[in-house]
Formats: C-alpha cells, sequence, structure tokens
C-alpha cells in the first residue's frame, strides 16, 4: 500500500515541470493573439465609436471552440477600457458565459447577472421578470453609461429561454435616455441566427465576423509560445508539440483543445516522475481528456437520455456476444428502451422522440445515426458507437448503477 503522506511530501520537495501553468488555462488572456490580427483589426474598427460615447452595432463571433474567439474579443475590449480610462469615460463591458446554468438558464437569472455585474444586488428568485428588468434599466439610466454586454455561447441563452431575451435586450435602447447597450454575441453554430424571429435576427446581427479554424502549423506556433512561458526550459520533448497540434487540428482547429493536452501532459509526467514531457503523455492525455469529456456530457443528461444511451450500449453488447455484426437500428433501441424503461419505473416515449434524442446524442458526437431510406418502409437510423471502447465500458457502468438496472 502506497504511503500518501510521504508521496504527498515528496511530492511538494520536487522541482515542478511547470513555470506558469495558467498560461495553458483557457481563461488566461496573452498579450498577443497570433493568426488573429484581421479579426482583431476589424473588431477594433466595429467598437471604435464607443469610445466617443456612441453605440457601436450589434455583433456576432462565429466559429467552432477554440478557435480564439473570446480570446479576440476580450483583447479588444481590454484595449478599449484602457482607453476610455484615460480619457475618463463611463463605458462598461461585462462578459457572461452563458453555458453556465446559475448565469443563463432562465431570462430572470441572465438580466438578474447583469444587474449585479453592475453593483446592484438581486435575489436569484423571487421577483417578476418584468421587476428585474425596470431594476437594470434603472440602473442604467442612473449611471448614464454605454454598456458593451459580451454574451459568450449566446445560442445557449436561446436554447434554454427563447428568443424573447434577445428581442427585449435590443429593444431597451429605444426605451433608455441616458444610456445605451450594444451586444456582442458569440456562438459555435454558424447556423444559430437563422432560427431566431426574423426581427430580432435584423436588429441583433448588424455586423458579423467568422473566425476560420487554426491549422496543424498555426498551432504548433501558438503551443511553442505558450509552452516557453510555461514550462520550465529542456522539459518538452521531441514531436511532443507537433503532436498535440495535430491532435487539435483533427478536432477542427481547437487551439483551447490543444493547450489543454499539453497541460494536462505536463501534469501526467509530473505524476509519472517523470523529467520530461514525452509523446506517450500526449497520448494518455488525449484519451483522459475524451474519457472525461463524454463520461460529463453523459453525466449531466436526463433520465430518458440516459435510459435510451444504456439501451444502444446494451444492444451493442449483445450483438457483440453473439457474435454478430449487424447494424444497429432505431427499432431494434426502441423494444429494449421500452424494456428498460419499465425496469426504472419511467413511462415510455414515443418512437419518434426517440429518434430525436438519437439525433442528440449523434450531435454530442456520442454515437454516429445515419439516416437512411427503407423505401416504402420509411426512413430509420443505423447507430454505430462514436466513443472508444474503453470509453463506453465507463459510460456504460455509470449508466448501470445510476439507472438502477
Amino acid at each position: 500500500m502506497v504511503d500518501v503522506k510521504n508521496f504527498l511530501r515528496d511530492y511538494a520537495k520536487k522541482e515542478s515541470l511547470f513555470k506558469n501553468k495558467k498560461v495553458l488555462q483557457s481563461n488566461y488572456t496573452p498579450d498577443k493573439v497570433p493568426y488573429r490580427e484581421d479579426q482583431i483589426n476589424l473588431l477594433a474598427g466595429i467598437l471604435a465609436p464607443s469610445l466617443r460615447m456612441e453605440r457601436p452595432s450589434n455583433i456576432f463571433l462565429y466559429g467552432k471552440t477554440g478557435t480564439g474567439k473570446t480570446l479576440a474579443i476580450k483583447h479588444v475590449t481590454d484595449q478599449i477600457l484602457e482607453v476610455a480610462k484615460e480619457s475618463n469615460l463611463n463605458l462598461r463591458v461585462i462578459y457572461l458565459n452563458c453555458k453556465l446554468k446559475r448565469i443563463a438558464d432562465t431570462e430572470y437569472r441572465l438580466i438578474a447577472q447583469i444587474s449585479r455585474e453592475l453593483g446592484q444586488d438581486i435575489p436569484p428568485t423571487g421577483l417578476p421578470t418584468d421587476e428585474v428588468y425596470k431594476i437594470f434599466t434603472k440602473i442604467l439610466e442612473e449611471n448614464k453609461m454605454l454598456l458593451l454586454l459580451v454574451l459568450d455561447e449566446i445560442d445557449e441563452v436561446v436554447k434554454n429561454t427563447g428568443d424573447k431575451i434577445l428581442y427585449n435586450l435590443t429593444r431597451l435602447n429605444s426605451e433608455l435616455k441616458n444610456s445605451e447597450i450594444s451586444i456582442v454575441g458569440i456562438s459555435n453554430d454558424l447556423m444559430f441566427i437563422d432560427q431566431v424571429d426574423p426581427r430580432v435576427k435584423s436588429s441583433l446581427s448588424e455586423e458579423e465576423l467568422v473566425f476560420p479554424p487554426y491549422n496543424a502549423i498555426q498551432l504548433q506556433k501558438i503551443l511553442k509560445e505558450r509552452s516557453d512561458i510555461s514550462f520550465e526550459k529542456s522539459v518538452i520533448g521531441e514531436g511532443v508539440i507537433e503532436k498535440c497540434a495535430a491532435y487539435a487540428a483533427k478536432e477542427h482547429g481547437d487551439a483551447r483543445r490543444a493547450l489543454e493536452l499539453l497541460r494536462v501532459a505536463g501534469e501526467l509526467a509530473e505524476r509519472n516522475n517523470s523529467e520530461k514531457i514525452a509523446v506517450k503523455f500526449i497520448d494518455q492525455a488525449e484519451e483522459k481528456i475524451e474519457r472525461d469529456r463524454v463520461i460529463d456530457i453523459v453525466s449531466t443528461q436526463p433520465k430518458q437520455f440516459k435510459i435510451t444511451l444504456y439501451s444502444i450500449l446494451l444492444f451493442s453488447n449483445l450483438c457483440s456476444k453473439n457474435g454478430n455484426s449487424q447494424d444497429i437500428y432505431t427499432g431494434d433501441i426502441y423494444e429494449l428502451y421500452k424494456e428498460n424503461c419499465l425496469k426504472c419505473g419511467t413511462k415510455p416515449l414515443t418512437q419518434r422522440r426517440i429518434g430525436d434524442i438519437i439525433a442528440e446524442l449523434d450531435m454530442l458526437g456520442i454515437i454516429n445515426a445515419r439516416v437512411i431510406s427503407k423505401g416504402r418502409y420509411g426512413r430509420t437510423r443505423r447507430i454505430t458507437l462514436g466513443v472508444p471502447e474503453n470509453i463506453t465500458k465507463k459510460i456504460n457502468d455509470m449508466l448501470k448503477e445510476g439507472l438502477g438496472l
């Protein structure tokens, strides 16, 4: 048995491979943002009128995860705030991540959080939503300010509350006399704005900017610059940066994922008492991150999602045990799903709704569900698993225990 106390003492005495781990974390904003000069210049041009206390156009930033959208807007707004401070302008920037449920799962919570950022204490629940809007409007009018409101993952707000909140926010400018609001929306979903009410779209999405994915060479440079600051000299092994960049380039040029891989690989190297970060630790980090990501996603899904996914895994296991590599279809899953609902004491959903859940599991990347035509028998989905076998086993065990099956 390992003596934990001695292990911790030895760990505390050891020299760390890291010089500054924060540099590899997603909330770090560097002084320079490589390969995003064009987007930063465009953003600066669009938002510059705020320094004359004129409301700039609302703007939407689109692009896959890890393409520098949040980094670019934070970089520009930080510079704007510095200039505004020099001129003593009452300009405020509020950044909110709408993926956080405690902030943006209801219209009430979002407006209450914006008000809190402006110094007004509002209870988490209890007031009518209209009253919260009145409080928010009153703060703005009393302070005579220009507010740049940055809503990251703005599509999550619409998914949770509908597009009414966006309409209400854009309409506020017509009611305010002493203040103005400009909205910066950030989304990974390029089609998101097409799904909102046309009236909201016309007033909200005045300017649009798309961030392309980074390629492997660009990712290598980003990783090299960050690793020079974050790690002690000569701890990065040969081929590590290149392997990290290759993994991330495969994931739609996701710089955030590349930096996370490098950080986790460094942590794994330390746990293994290694003085260098070798390529093998990048492979281990990739497996660990993917496993943690999928398990986190599955654990937060509603019960019906879990029963559906468990039924898919169960059917796949039954096929494997019987030496049968037959395709899995929605109809096969539905029969097994109904049996599992009965065991869980849960009322089954319709087959059509289960088809929708399967489509959502496909979007999450946990399964692959391809729609195929069966001629006069209609359409169905051919289902395959989208994650490695070692991860599916862990998910299966977690679901079985959680559902009491």
